[in-house]
């Protein structure tokens, strides 16, 4: 039995994170989807893995990161915001945002043996990972495409990605990876247009082309079809989504904005997606990743439900849980979704208690 005198910083870390270890590794590599069914677990902010009843395996915008770890910079000053970032260019602030990681890393990238497509939909930081992609390029016995817009694969590129493993799209392209296609559509991310490169000014410039710096995924398994945008606002060009696909479950970037910034949607803004693709599900994500903009999605459930019958809805909103799991179409009829809470067979054997009325 190790004693305090053999626990370090070091240790610790490495014992501890990634929280989960590998436990949900063990969960997905070891489930497999039945026929007429896809399955999804939710890694975290937009972090979905999919898996189809072929057994093809995508993985979309997985983030393993941290966000602010200090107050301070390295000169030992109180930090301020870059004066390119986002935030900034849209609200004018000069504090530094206060995006600390709300949730734990449910995965461990470097034990994924099994994967088909890595997908991001932008190259912000909290989409595309540089040490996912090291873990996939180390690990993984052959390359597999990296599939995502201009930006996100220059910036694998500039990561050391070998070129066989880059796959550029732009909306109107479509990639099969085994019984799976990934359509690409238009993304919806506004912000991603005011996110050049750094020290960049944009003040008379020309807006940039979104298919550049952006896309939307609608992904097509032989049981049903996601649709996946991942930090896209409300538009209008979710509707065209809809009459151009047949989309079953839908994910949103739901969140709460800080003053002075709309980078995320509000739960009115959900419900009008959903309604607007015409889906059958919809699942908001992103309100759990940074302290700053968490959100509660029940707000979502509850505006479901006062407006369901007088705008007749056709579509039911499922509100999920870190690390947890969907099956389509099996839980359709969920509305939220609860981790397995084990013991499923007491008095399964003989208790241990010193006398049998105990408890």
């Amino acid at each position: 039995m190790s004693g305090i005198t053999d626990i370090n910083r070091e240790k610790w870390i490495l014992e501890t994170f990634p929280e989960w270890g590998s436990y949900l590794n063990e969960e997905i590599a070891e489930t497999a989807a039945e026929a007429g069914t896809f399955r999804m677990w939710w890694l975290g902010n937009t972090g979905i893995w999919i898996k189809s009843e072929g057994n093809s395996d995508i993985l979309i915008d997985l983030w393993a990161s941290s966000g602010k770890k200090s107050h301070y910079g390295p000169d030992g000053r109180i930090r301020k915001a870059e004066s390119y970032h986002q935030m900034v260019r849209m609200s004018g602030t000069t504090q530094m945002q206060p995006n600390l990681r709300f949730i734990p890393c449910v995965i461990d990238p470097f034990k994924i043996t099994k994967l088909d497509a890595l997908l991001a939909t932008h190259s912000h930081s909290d989409h595309i990972d540089i040490n996912v992609a090291a873990a996939l390029v180390q690990n993984l016995k052959k390359p597999i495409p990296f599939i995502g817009p201009q930006a996100a694969v220059d910036l694998w590129r500039s990561w050391g990605v070998p070129e066989a493993w880059l796959h550029c799209v732009r909306p109107g392209d479509c990639v099969k990876v085994g019984d799976i296609r990934i359509h690409v559509v238009e993304s919806i991310d506004r912000t991603a247009l005011i996110t050049p490169p750094p020290y960049t000014s944009l003040k008379g410039s020309s807006c940039q082309d979104m298919d550049l710096r952006a896309v939307s995924y609608v992904i097509e398994t032989p049981a049903g079809t996601i649709y996946h945008p991942g930090d896209s606002h409300f538009g209008n060009l979710y509707a065209k989504h809809g009459k151009d696909f047949t989309i079953d479950v839908a994910f949103g970037a739901y969140a709460e904005n800080p003053r002075g910034v709309s980078d995320k949607m509000t739960s009115s803004d959900i419900l009008r997606m959903a309604e607007d693709l015409k889906c059958k599900v919809v699942i908001p994500f992103h309100y759990d990743l940074f302290t700053n903009m968490a959100a509660d999605p029940k707000e979502i459930l509850y505006l479901w439900y006062y407006r369901k019958d007088i705008m007749q809805y056709k579509f039911r909103p499922f509100i999920w849980q870190l690390g947890g799991s969907y099956t389509y179409p099996d839980d359709i009829e969920l509305l939220q979704f609860h981790h397995k809470r084990g013991f499923d067979e007491p008095f399964s054997q003989e208790r241990d208690l010193p006398f049998p009325s105990f408890l």
